[in-house]
């Protein structure tokens, strides 16, 4: 008896150890199914910020239209090389602020806009308006010169409305 109680135990142990592995899932199906989880928790998250961010933006970009100011007509004579005839520059620009309440702050400051367009105009050349790139660099450095007679208030741009070189 001695001997069959020894090879029970034996038996017992692989029995156990086959019904054990019979029990557990593979490596490979645990491993898929985490990867599947984190997936789709990423996918999750990332739908969630998608769409939260969006009506985020969405809101934050109605909040404020901007606002425009016209500027009074310019006309200036055009700095000449040597020329026959006299050249002259005539401007409508529009000003573009960010709000309302920049409007009521350039009102009383209009004059002093008017002084810099024209002595910055006057100094201008034919050619320093030729085409779209002088016509922006132009458009930047109305712009510029605004908003360093307005500091420390911005505005978002200078826009023209009519520009006639003659």
């Amino acid at each position: 008896m001695a001997t069959t109680n020894e090879t029970q135990p034996e038996n017992s142990d692989g029995e156990e150890a086959q019904a054990s592995a019979k029990r557990r899932l593979p490596l490979k199906l645990i491993a898929i199914a985490a990867g599947g989880f984190v997936a789709l928790c990423g996918v999750g998250w990332g739908a969630y910020h998608f769409f939260a961010g969006s009506s985020e933006a969405a809101v934050a970009n109605q909040v404020k239209p901007p606002v425009f100011v016209d500027m009074p007509e310019v006309l200036v004579n055009l700095s000449s090389t040597g020329s026959e005839h006299t050249q002259y520059l005539k401007v409508k620009v529009v000003l573009e602020l960010p709000d309302q309440a920049l409007a009521a702050q350039i009102q009383p400051v209009m004059p002093r806009l008017m002084d810099t367009f024209q002595t910055y105009l006057r100094e201008l050349r034919p050619t320093d308006l030729d085409g779209s790139a002088g016509l922006y660099r132009l458009k930047e450095e109305l712009t510029r010169r605004v908003n360093a007679a307005i500091a420390p208030a911005r505005i978002n741009a200078v826009l023209f409305k009519e520009i006639v070189v003659q």
